[in-house]
């Protein structure tokens, strides 16, 4: 494993890490295609000093570069590195923390996804990253660079149709029933799950479209909550202060009661926009039940 100890004589940059990348890359005959993509590549929202460094690769043989990963050391001093699926779920990327706090994703892609991108037959979650700017390290064979020309059109949801805004509603109210039924058998940790995580990522869901369908069609509500505090209705934010729950059986009883209502004057106000009805029987009859359920403790 050969580690290029020039560069722990000074304090390393992201420059520094895109300069030794570009030229370690180019060189392998089976990469074919490099570019940054993410806050590094993008004017809109431009990066700030927590921003780190998305590179996505396509590659022959990408799973040839995901482990072992030793290349990595060729970029700088190591300090932890792991691999995890893309956002997206459609491939793998090695993550690597340099010294200095440097955070580095490299995201590998077969080469026949560049046919699926130039096609806009990409999964939300990477039409998302690319749509926000790419800056081409290098394109050994052409393949992007002239779609890149004409500008990536910036993607925009549909609106849920009435099965997938009732789904939503009714996941919601079944698991807040679930994560009351397990703060009562007094397992916490399995509660704070279903109140912080479970029922918060289907609030997230119903925010995206609630501004959207008050608001803006294409209000840019970006990913996974990212930048949430710019385009969420600025009542719901300023309630998710008291949605989240400590680790305490009593907190997340309040926390729990709080994020029901929040979610429930968001859902209604977004089936209104949309023209959807309401559940509201199945909205009483859950409510009723936690109720009782906290009442009988």
């Amino acid at each position: 494993m050969c580690i290029i100890t020039s560069m722990a004589e000074k304090e390393l940059t992201y420059d520094q890490i895109i300069k030794q990348f570009f030229a370690w890359a180019k060189g392998q005959s089976d990469i074919r295609c490099a570019a940054i993509v993410g806050s590094r590549a993008r004017a809109d929202h431009p990066a700030d000093e927590w921003a780190d460094l998305d590179i996505i690769i396509f590659a022959d043989n990408p799973q040839a570069y995901i482990v072992p990963g030793d290349w990595v050391h060729w970029f700088g001093t190591v300090v932890l590195t792991f691999v995890e699926p893309t956002g997206d779920g459609s491939a793998q990327e090695r993550r690597v923390m340099y010294e200095g706090g440097l955070d580095v994703d490299f995201a590998f892609f077969p080469l026949e996804m560049i046919s699926r991108i130039l096609n806009n037959e990409v999964s939300e979650t990477l039409y998302n990253a690319l749509g926000r700017g790419v800056k081409v390290l290098f394109d050994k064979d052409g393949m992007i660079d002239e779609f890149l020309k004409h500008g990536f059109k910036k993607f925009y949801s549909k609106p849920p149709v009435p099965e997938e805004f009732l789904n939503c509603v009714n996941d919601f109210w079944f698991h807040a029933v679930w994560t009351a039924k397990h703060l009562r058998r007094g397992e916490i940790f399995w509660a704070k799950g279903g109140c912080d995580g479970h029922l918060k990522d289907l609030l997230r869901r119903m925010l995206e479209w609630h501004v959207r369908a008050t608001k803006s069609r294409k209000r840019d509500t970006w990913l996974r909550g990212r930048f949430l505090e710019e385009w969420a209705d600025t009542r719901a934010v300023k309630e998710l202060g008291e949605a989240f729950a400590r680790y305490d059986v009593s907190d997340i009883w309040r926390a729990l009661i709080n994020t029901m209502e929040l979610f429930r004057w968001v859902a209604k106000e977004t089936a209104a926009g949309l023209g959807y009805a309401y559940p509201l029987d199945a909205d009483r009859y859950a409510t009723a039940l936690v109720l009782q359920l906290e009442l009988d403790r």
